[in-house]
């Protein structure tokens, strides 16, 4: 008997005399494997027993019957989860790479003016009900994927391409998620709806640049009606200020000839009321008002008598000349 003969027979009979401890230690390692679970701070622990919902375990260490009479699924329910359509992303980092041309089927959309839109879209949502989102519906993952894109096409369906282009983008978004979540409630898959947003929308790439240049008009149009709006409120404001100014100027102008021919015409009759009761009087009192008013504008006077006519000679009456206005 060799050497390696007399090694296999002292193993045998080692295994004969150890192989219930063996056997013990194996079936109680693989009860502790299958029986101890530990669930994550996001997550909660959904317990099968042989296919039947049997409990919820809360986050930490927690332990089920072992050898597969009890399953446990781990949901995320405090974690925010996305999906997204029209791509898919590659790699997150500073550089974020995506795939998209696998996925044109799900962006590319009929609108209502029978035009097409490639419509790229994430959906972020929360699993808030773990029961509901496990045995409602089969595979709620998938279930989810296909309401939202029946939700999007529905409503980009009632919808210009120009709104959901451009101004109607917001608005599609929240019709969209409020849609989406009408009906994860009626279907009960314990998902509720955080946010939709449209991360891209764009005409298929045959139209592009036909569409460009229509944007490139639409916006050259809306600057050229801005400038023209600044100039009217720049120019107008100003003519219309001018323009009151100048007729209150006339009112005033009108106002200040109307006070004064009012008031020479009441001197007037006031005057005429007084000639009636004493002429001669009113004549001497408008002469002498006259001449008041008259005789300090003519510089140097001279009074003669009529009769009287050696005295002219004698005058210097060539400096007053000069001195009289022409």
């Amino acid at each position: 008997m060799n050497e390696q003969e007399i090694q296999f027979r002292r193993n045998l009979e080692w295994l004969k005399k150890h192989g219930k401890k063996l056997a013990l230690g194996l079936i109680l390692l693989i009860a502790v494997l299958t029986s101890v679970k530990t669930i994550g701070p996001e997550q909660e622990g959904v317990v099968i027993f042989l296919g039947k919902y049997n409990r919820t375990l809360d986050p930490g260490l927690n332990f089920i019957a072992p050898f597969g009479l009890e399953r446990i699924y781990k949901i995320p329910v405090q974690r925010q989860l996305k999906q997204e359509f029209g791509f898919r992303t590659i790699e997150a980092d500073v550089r974020t790479r995506y795939a998209k041309d696998e996925y044109r089927d799900e962006s590319m959309m009929l609108t209502g003016d029978l035009n097409l839109a490639d419509v790229e879209w994430v959906v972020q949502y929360r699993i808030v009900n773990s029961y509901n989102y496990l045995f409602k519906v089969r595979d709620a993952e998938d279930a989810l994927h296909d309401m939202s894109e029946a939700a999007m096409r529905k409503i980009v369906g009632d919808r210009t391409v120009n709104e959901v282009l451009t101004v109607g983008r917001q608005e599609v978004a929240t019709s969209v998620e409020v849609l989406l979540q009408q009906m994860c409630d009626d279907y009960e898959n314990g998902i509720r709806i955080d946010q939709v947003v449209l991360q891209d929308v764009n005409p298929p790439d045959p139209v592009k640049p036909s569409f460009n240049a229509v944007n490139e008009a639409q916006q050259e149009r809306e600057t050229l009606i801005n400038r023209a709006e600044s100039e009217y409120n720049r120019v107008i404001p100003r003519a219309r200020g001018e323009a009151e100014e100048t007729i209150q100027r006339a009112e005033g102008y009108a106002l200040n000839r109307v006070n004064r021919a009012e008031g020479a015409a009441d001197r007037f009759n006031s005057i005429y009321e007084e000639y009636v009761k004493a002429p001669e009087v009113t004549k001497k009192r408008v002469y002498f008002e006259t001449m008041e008013e008259i005789l300090p504008k003519l510089g140097n006077k001279v009074i003669v008598d009529e009769e009287g006519s050696n005295v002219l000679p004698l005058l210097n009456l060539d400096g007053i000349r000069k001195e009289l206005p022409e």
